[in-house]
């Protein structure tokens, strides 16, 4: 009982305080979402989102209280759990928007994506933490396809904007655990090529509007294959060199060919993965008047409300942009446009240094703590926060494509709350427990 009202004693009432404005403003600007152009409010989302909330507040409470070095004991079962949820989710979920990446009864339902992404980090942290003898390359093949097989059962309901929340999660708990730079820029590296490669025969057709030699390489499959048959002798060949000659720049060129092959044959499979409704989401990216009044209106009119919000903004109930109905997904992944519409940059800047204080605090938890499987799940959720708050307010801004990412604490959805409540009671345990050295607990 003294250990508890010490735990007690030792919540980061910081964290608490932040968590607790950016939800109360989540919750008023989902109300102002509601607000038709006769200012009737004709939801009901921002009760939910207060409900959702105060079980969230449970169990962030629940999270802090429980001692997280258990969780080692059942991390295989957890992972197993999970993967067995995102299959059933996957072949048996309700179908909303075109994806399965619900289940519930009714109107009652959550979204297994979400907080299987605590389970993933618990998982990832446990083999990380456990395998700081094994040779680095093999550690990290491993931690590789640790990610990949939640992500490719999101991609198969398929939701890829949940799915690339794991990428950054790999990464950030990768760099904390000690795997060498060069693989981590490997995962990197092989990301933008791919990105780029995609983009370009996409910018070809519907940007420019003309045809780039260089580019149509990439439109055309026999020259395509023979690129990258070509790309793959020389990164063969400079392997080879590699291990006869043990020369350092012989590594190099094998690294950086090796990415550009990748590359190219992962943009192959992402022409035919990719929707096309995500398709057009690259190209309203790329130039949104290329379609002004189909998929780039979304951005077009994000940044309108952002920007008529001025210094102070428009007043509270006051936006126009929401209230007639302007924006899209209004109280999920566009709550951050409303929220600039009626508090303007001054409430903006609030919602970003509550963000920064979450971020910073979680970085200082890191620097204190001396259990390693702890600081490598604070890294992961880190990452996610991260990721999460610069995608999304990115992509309202029209600098990042729209992926379907909610604001953490603010959007809609009790999926995706309750997660990141549970998020933060796990970083609060674990930084009450800094000072306690014992390993494993019963």
């Amino acid at each position: 009982m003294k250990l508890r009202f010490n735990i007690l004693g030792k919540f980061d009432y910081i964290l608490i305080i932040c968590i607790t404005i950016l939800s109360s403003m989540g919750i008023m600007f989902i109300y102002s979402s509601g607000i038709n152009s006769e200012g009737v409010n004709v939801s009901n989302e921002y009760q939910k989102q207060m409900i959702w909330f105060g079980v969230g507040f449970v169990l962030m409470v629940t999270f802090t209280l429980f001692d997280f070095r258990r969780f080692k004991r059942y991390a295989l079962y957890i992972a197993a759990a999970s993967i067995a949820i995102l299959m059933y989710t996957m072949f048996f979920g309700k179908n909303v928007n075109g994806s399965h990446s619900w289940i519930g009864i009714k109107n009652l339902g959550i979204q297994p994506s979400e907080p299987v992404k605590i389970a993933y980090v618990i998982f990832l942290a446990w083999y990380l933490d456990k395998s700081t003898e094994e040779d680095d390359l093999h550690r990290f093949i491993k931690a590789l396809v640790i990610m990949m097989v939640p992500m490719a059962l999101i991609l198969g309901q398929p939701d890829l904007g949940t799915a690339t929340v794991y990428l950054p999660i790999f990464l950030f708990m990768c760099f904390i655990a000690g795997i060498p730079t060069r693989y981590i820029m490997l995962v990197l590296g092989i990301g933008a090529t791919t990105s780029i490669f995609t983009i370009l025969p996409i910018w070809q057709s519907e940007i420019a509007h003309r045809t780039i030699p260089a580019i149509s390489i990439l439109t055309d499959k026999k020259l395509s294959i023979l690129v990258i048959a070509t790309s793959l002798l020389v990164t063969a060949l400079c392997a080879i060199g590699l291990s006869l000659f043990r020369k350092r720049y012989y590594y190099w060129l094998t690294y950086g060919f090796g990415i550009v092959t990748a590359g190219l044959v992962f943009s192959l499979g992402a022409g035919k993965v990719l929707k096309p409704y995500q398709i057009q989401r690259l190209i309203v990216f790329i130039d949104p008047s290329s379609d002004s009044l189909g998929a780039g209106w979304n951005i077009i009119q994000s940044k309108i409300a952002i920007g008529s919000g001025g210094l102070l903004g428009r007043g509270f109930l006051r936006g126009t942009q929401s209230h007639y109905r302007f924006l899209p997904e209004q109280s999920t992944d566009f709550i951050f446009s409303i929220l600039s519409e009626e508090s303007g940059f001054i409430g903006g800047l609030i919602l970003f240094l509550c963000f920064f204080i979450i971020l910073v605090r979680c970085v200082r938890i890191i620097r204190k703590n001396s259990n390693s499987f702890g600081i490598l799940i604070v890294a992961g959720i880190l990452g996610m926060f991260f990721y999460h708050f610069c995608l999304n307010v990115g992509m309202v801004m029209g600098i990042m494509p729209v992926a379907g990412i909610p604001l953490p604490f603010l959007s809609y959805g009790g999926s995706a709350l309750i997660t990141n409540m549970s998020a933060i009671g796990l970083v609060m345990g674990i930084h009450a427990r800094r000072l306690d050295f014992q390993d494993n607990v019963l």
